[in-house]
């Protein structure tokens, strides 16, 4: 008989020791989820900063565990590595499945030099977080997970690659990388909206075109042509396949190229890359296999836990010295986003209106994530009228495209500096 709830406990050292077995450790990230919903529901400030509920209620867990573990009282040790890379997986190649290259089309040269600058902040974020770990005397690649793994990555991102520089001899890397990215999530929040208002007043800028109505191109509709034809389950398994196969080939691959190359990248990368060749061939040759509100509900379950589990795994009691680095690291990287987005990124996409408002989406997920850049231009557009063009180009490149800069300049940094 199979024993499907394992606790184990233990005395080792003079110490309670807690072993959680995978099933129970994914239980209780899923508990943690919904524990994070209702915080954020019940305090209007986290909700207000768009902080993801995975985020605090595995963090709320994380401190617990460094209490008691300071304390003498318990270790919880928990059993994450497969569930966790599962879900990240599967995360990333969801991701890949939404990467249309008919959405670059859709936005013109505006979208396309949005998102090239885009790959331009990476490269400095990183370029940041190297220099100041040198300056600051920590080894370059903990200085890469204040860098745009984190920033620009968000927290998925951080738990990804802080775990492929955990593996790499980096202690701390993955709790230093979360605590980079909740740091910068908070600052996008913060920052996004008073930069905004500041171009809007100095250049005394209008809306050209307040009676569009804005769309959200983050929303996905219901592939009509699969639902007419088939069962909701068997349209689901459908899309369970296609990410599966995605995962399945595409890590294959990643660790052949791997091992013949030396090069290391995550586990992940080439997940995501087949995953956008099947998207793009299913869209260009009118196979119409993919359901995106369906792939999107796996996605959001997959970010869900992963992250949830990311978050509850960190050791916050080895963070403890590296605190003062990472948040001048982070400081540096929001003044430098401010001072980019001003001085460039304005002038660049045409010194307007819808210029100002993607700027503050831009710093939204240029220091956080997605839905913090949508927060910031929903607050913006309320007070100062429609931007119809910022509600095409922003969630496009941030939710679907952004990653296709962002892996190859993060991956290339890391094996520079391993």
């Amino acid at each position: 008989m199979v024993n499907l709830l394992v606790l184990y406990i233990s005395i080792k050292g003079g110490m309670n020791m807690l072993e959680l077995d995978a099933i129970t450790t994914l239980a209780l990230a899923s508990v943690l989820y919904l524990v994070g919903i209702y915080i954020i529901n019940h305090v209007g400030i986290l909700k207000r900063l768009c902080i993801p509920a995975p985020v605090i209620g595995g963090l709320l867990f994380a401190i617990i565990v460094a209490i008691l573990e300071t304390t003498g009282l318990l270790t919880i040790k928990l059993d994450s590595d497969f569930i966790q890379d599962f879900f990240m997986l599967a995360f990333f190649t969801t991701i890949g499945l939404g990467a249309s290259f008919k959405l670059l089309r859709l936005g013109g040269k505006v979208l396309i030099l949005y998102f090239i600058f885009c790959g331009v902040l990476a490269f400095f974020q990183n370029i940041i977080g190297v220099s100041l770990a040198k300056l600051l005397n920590i080894p370059p690649l903990l200085g890469l997970t204040a860098g745009s793994m984190s920033m620009e990555g968000g927290h998925v991102n951080a738990a990804a690659y802080g775990k492929t520089v955990q593996n790499l001899g980096i202690d701390s890397a993955v709790t230093a990388a979360l605590a980079a990215a909740t740091l910068g999530l908070v600052a996008g929040g913060l920052v996004g909206g008073p930069v905004v208002k500041f171009l809007i007043n100095k250049y005394n800028l209008k809306p050209e075109n307040a009676e569009e109505t804005m769309k959200d191109y983050s929303d996905v509709t219901a592939n009509q042509y699969l639902h007419k034809r088939m069962a909701p389950t068997t349209i689901f398994l459908m899309q369970f396949a296609i990410v599966a196969i995605c995962m399945a080939i595409g890590s294959y691959l990643g660790t052949q190229f791997s091992n013949l190359t030396g090069i290391n990248i995550p586990i992940y990368v080439g997940a995501m890359f087949i995953a956008v060749i099947i998207r793009n061939i299913s869209e260009y040759s009118n196979l119409n296999i993919i359901d995106m509100k369906l792939i999107n509900s796996i996605s959001d379950v997959s970010l869900s836990l992963f992250l949830s589990i990311a978050l509850m795994s960190i050791q916050l009691t080895e963070i403890y010295q590296l605190a003062i680095p990472l948040i001048i690291i982070v400081l540096v990287q929001v003044v430098f986003i401010v001072l980019f987005s001003v001085l460039i990124l304005f002038r660049g996409l045409g010194k307007d209106y819808d210029a100002a408002v993607m700027i503050g989406g831009f710093i939204g997920h240029g220091l956080g994530a997605t839905p913090n850049a949508m927060a910031n231009l929903d607050v913006i557009t309320k007070k100062y009228g429609a931007s119809p063009k910022a509600y095409l180009v922003v969630p496009i490149v941030g939710a679907f495209l952004i990653d296709l800069l962002g892996v190859p300049i993060v991956t290339t940094f890391i094996n520079i500096f391993s």
